[in-house]
C-alpha cells in the first residue's frame, strides 16, 4: 500500500469511527460493502479492507461470513439524569479545591498507577518525536536563538500559523491579535486577572474543570456556579437570571467539548451567551482546548465567533493535541490585548522560543490536520470503549456521559457512593481517579468521577475500570448492611 493510501484508509476508518461514537451507526447495523464504499469514496479495494482491518482491531465492527462487516453490539449506560445538578445559588462561593487537585496529580506521577483521573495525552498517540526532531533541528541551525526574549505578543511565526488556523475556526484573526502563552491555564490566569480584581465573582459553570476552580482559589474571586447539562451545556437561562441579580466580573466556561461533561453548546447558544454578556458588559473567558477534537471530524466555532464587543477573551493551547510538556498556549483577547500583553510581561516575561519554533514549524508542515484526523478517530473508539467496560463493570444505577468530542466521561454512581472514599481505595489497588467534589466551588458531585479516556483502551484499563467498578458496588453493599442493621 503506498504512502497516499495508507493516509486514506486512516481517514476511511476514522470517518466510520466518528459514525459509530454518534450513534449514526448502531450496534447490528451492517456497513457498506466494500465495493460499494470503494465507488462512494473513490478508493481502492486495499484502502477500504485496510480501513476495516483497523476498525476490527479497534473492536468497533466484526466481520460475519458471506454476510459483510457489522458494528460490534455495546453496552451501553444511560446518561446522567439531567435533574442532577445543584438548583441555582446566587450566593458565590469561596473555592477550596487546591489541596484535592494536589493529591489527585500527585498521585499520577508514579508510572505504575493507572491515570484514569488524569488529562495527559498518551505519548504514543501524538507526534512527539517529530516535534522534538524539529526542536533538535532548530536548535542546531539557529545557534544563539533562544538567547534572547520573544516579548510579548510572542513569536511571530507562530501567530502567523494561529491567524491561519482561525480561519478553520469560523475567525478571521490577525496575528497581532493573539498573545502566546506558556500554555492555556497561563492564558485563562491572566485572562481572570485582566477582567477581574481580588473578591470579585466570576461565574463557572457546574461541574467544570478543577483547574479553573484553582484559578478562582489563587486569584482570592469567589465562583458563582451555574448549572451545566450533558447534552446542552451553560444554562442559559440561569445565568440570565444571575446576570441581573448578583455583581458578576466574568464569565469562565468551556464551551466546545466541557471537562468534564463533554458537552457542546450548539451554535445558537453560543451566540445567545455572547449577546447576553455583551448585554450587561460582563466579559467571557473561553477555554478551547478540546475545540479540535471533535468526533465527527469537524470544527464547531468558538463563541468568539460571535464576538462584536471584543469582550470574548479566547484561550487555547497543543497540550491536548501536540505536546502538553512544551506548554505552548495562547489567547486571543480582544480589547484587553493591551492589559494583557502587560500582564504576560510581568508574569513570565515571554513564552520560550524553541517549543513556540518547533510548533509553528509542524502547523505549517500541513501535519497536524493529518495527526488530528488520526486523534479523533482514537478518542471516538476510545470513548465508546471506555462507556462500554463501564457499563459492564459499574453497578446497576451508573450512569454515564456521551460525548460527540473530547475525551472526558462523567460517571455518576449511586448515592450510597462516596466518590474521595473510592479514590483512596482504588490508589491503594495503584489506580488514579478524579473525584466528583473538585469540580465543584461547593463539593459537590460527591458520588461522580472523571475518567479521562487518555490511555489506550486494553487489559490493563479494563481491569482498572472493573476494580473501581467492585469498589464503588463493595460500598453499596456495605452501606446496604449498616442501614438494615
Amino acid at each position: 500500500m503506498s504512502d497516499g493510501e495508507a493516509l486514506l484508509y486512516e481517514r476511511v476508518a476514522a470517518d466510520i469511527a466518528g459514525l459509530i461514537a454518534r450513534g449514526a451507526l448502531r450496534p447490528g447495523d451492517r456497513l457498506p460493502s466494500v465495493r460499494k464504499l470503494c465507488r462512494d469514496r473513490t478508493v481502492s479495494v486495499a484502502t477500504v479492507l485496510a480501513a476495516y482491518r483497523k476498525l476490527e482491531g479497534d473492536g468497533l465492527v466484526e466481520p460475519r461470513a458471506k454476510s459483510g462487516h457489522f458494528v460490534r453490539r455495546f453496552e451501553r449506560p444511560p446518561a446522567p439524569r439531567a435533574q442532577a445538578r445543584p438548583r441555582l445559588s446566587l450566593s458565590p462561593q469561596r473555592v477550596s479545591v487546591s489541596a484535592s487537585v494536589t493529591a489527585l496529580l500527585e498521585s499520577m506521577r508514579d508510572p505504575s498507577v493507572v491515570p484514569l483521573g488524569g488529562g495527559v495525552v498518551d505519548p504514543e498517540l501524538l507526534p512527539i518525536r517529530a516535534l522534538n526532531r524539529t526542536l533538535a533541528s532548530l536548535a542546531r541551525e539557529l545557534g544563539t536563538v533562544g538567547a534572547g526574549y520573544d516579548l510579548p505578543p510572542g513569536l511571530l511565526s507562530l501567530r502567523r500559523q494561529l491567524s491561519r488556523r482561525s480561519l478553520s475556526w469560523g475567525l478571521s484573526l490577525s496575528d497581532d491579535e493573539f498573545v502566546t502563552t506558556v500554555g492555556a491555564m497561563e492564558a485563562m490566569h491572566i485572562a481572570l486577572r485582566a477582567t477581574t480584581k481580588p473578591g470579585d465573582t466570576v461565574a463557572v459553570a457546574t461541574p467544570t474543570y478543577f483547574g479553573m476552580l484553582q484559578l478562582v482559589e489563587e486569584l482570592n474571586l469567589r465562583a458563582l456556579e451555574i448549572p451545566s447539562y450533558e447534552r446542552t451545556g451553560l444554562d442559559l437561562d440561569a445565568l440570565e437570571r444571575a446576570l441581573s441579580q448578583a455583581s458578576i466580573a466574568a464569565v469562565l466556561c468551556m464551551p466546545t467539548f466541557d471537562n468534564p461533561l463533554g458537552a457542546l453548546m450548539s451554535e445558537a447558544s453560543k451566540e445567545r451567551l455572547v449577546r447576553m454578556l455583551e448585554k450587561h458588559e460582563v466579559p467571557l473567558i473561553e477555554d478551547d482546548v478540546y475545540g479540535e477534537l471533535a468526533f465527527d471530524g469537524s470544527r464547531p466555532r468558538p463563541a468568539k465567533a460571535f464576538d462584536r464587543s471584543g469582550r470574548v477573551l479566547l484561550c487555547g493551547s497543543v497540550s491536548k493535541t501536540l505536546a502538553a510538556g512544551y506548554r505552548v498556549g495562547w489567547i486571543a483577547p480582544g480589547r484587553y490585548q493591551e492589559r494583557v500583553e502587560r500582564l504576560k510581561f510581568s508574569m513570565t516575561l515571554a513564552t520560550p522560543t524553541l517549543p513556540q519554533m518547533a510548533v509553528a514549524e509542524y502547523l505549517e508542515s500541513g501535519g497536524y490536520d493529518r495527526h488530528l484526523r488520526s486523534l479523533r478517530s482514537h478518542f471516538a473508539v476510545q470513548c465508546v470503549r471506555y462507556r462500554e467496560a463501564v457499563a459492564r463493570k459499574f453497578p446497576a444505577g451508573t450512569r454515564v456521559s456521551d460525548p460527540v468530542g473530547g475525551y472526558a466521561l462523567w460517571v455518576e454512581m449511586p448515592r450510597q457512593v462516596s466518590a474521595f472514599e473510592l479514590q483512596a481505595e482504588a490508589l491503594e489497588r495503584g489506580i488514579a481517579i478524579a473525584p466528583g467534589p473538585i469540580f465543584s466551588a461547593r463539593g459537590a458531585f460527591t458520588n461522580a468521577i472523571r475518567v479521562s479516556c487518555t490511555q489506550r483502551f486494553g487489559p490493563r484499563v479494563e481491569a482498572a475500570l472493573e476494580t473501581v467498578g467492585a469498589l464503588a458496588a463493595a460500598q453499596i453493599d456495605k452501606r446496604a448492611r449498616l442501614d438494615v442493621a
